[in-house]
């Protein structure tokens, strides 16, 4: 695996030299659009707008749109002199709360490794971290852009996770979003009894992504069929209602065991086509 960024984590006087490496990976399957006739490959091109006709890249620039329709260009040394100095730097301005952070500020994981020489300013880092349940808030440059970002320790380690913002965050405010509604006393019992029933440890291996696997168990079979469709069984689909009567929503999902019954009627089928995902499609 390659470090996407190297530099160092900087503090008070204290300078920790890291690399900095993905932390998640996409599982997303990627498809390509075909013409329908012969399954060739779809390619895009650059078009202008006004007329249709393609633009080559030496024609290009990036505009800003102030007014609809009216746009100013900006060259590379506008972007240079707006850019904010890039140190390769993970400059910690502040440590706070880990608790008082609100779970929507937080983006995108990285992990920090430290490199040679910096093993025990890393450790003690990560040490003073976890025994305060502080996070220290920074800033950093990766490529062209200036990022919010928290240093949390995560077992051994630290992690750099990119932030938002205050202004990126949508106002809750801006949503119909009800802030008081009264709840019945046998409502909230039932609840209780409800999520008591379906409550377990935290265990991130038991969850799989049920449609990945399915889809390419889906396109196994399409291969295997030599791209003929597979006839499926149309299923009658359930009609939504507004109206919900939620004491007997919750003692029905009660007695059904708060679906631990079904989810464990599946769980052979979801290993088997965790399984059959595993497999590369040839």
């Amino acid at each position: 695996m390659h470090a996407i960024w190297k530099g160092s984590i900087s503090f008070g006087l204290v300078t920790i030299p890291i690399s900095l490496f993905s932390a998640t990976r996409s599982e997303e399957l990627k498809f390509r659009l075909l013409r329908k006739s012969d399954l060739s490959p779809i390619n895009y091109k650059r078009v202008a707008e006004v007329d249709g006709k393609e633009v080559p890249w030496d024609q290009i620039v990036k505009g800003y749109e102030y007014e609809d329709g009216k746009y100013v260009v900006l060259k590379e040394e506008d972007f240079k002199r707006a850019d904010v100095e890039a140190t390769q730097t993970v400059d910690i301005v502040d440590f706070v709360e880990q608790d008082d952070i609100d779970p929507v500020f937080f983006s995108r994981p990285y992990y920090m490794v430290p490199n040679k020489g910096g093993e025990k300013a890393y450790s003690l880092l990560r040490e003073v971290l976890e025994t305060t349940g502080k996070v220290g808030i920074a800033k950093v440059v990766i490529k062209t852009r200036q990022h919010l970002a928290a240093v949390k320790p995560r077992r051994n380690a630290l992690v750099l996770e990119i932030m938002h913002f205050a202004d990126e965050i949508a106002d809750l405010n801006s949503f119909a979003i009800p802030k008081e509604v009264k709840v019945g006393a046998k409502e909230m019992e039932m609840a209780k009894t409800l999520v008591k029933s379906m409550s377990d440890k935290w265990k991130p291996d038991k969850y799989h992504d049920d449609y990945r696997a399915a889809l390419l168990e889906m396109i196994h079979k399409k291969v295997k069929s030599g791209g003929k469709d597979i006839p499926t069984k149309a299923e009658p689909k359930k009609r939504a209602s507004n109206v919900i009567d939620l004491v007997e929503v919750l003692r029905q999902s009660i007695q059904k065991g708060g679906g631990k019954s079904a989810a464990r009627g599946k769980k052979k089928t979801t290993a088997q086509a965790k399984k059959r995902a595993g497999r590369k499609v040839s």
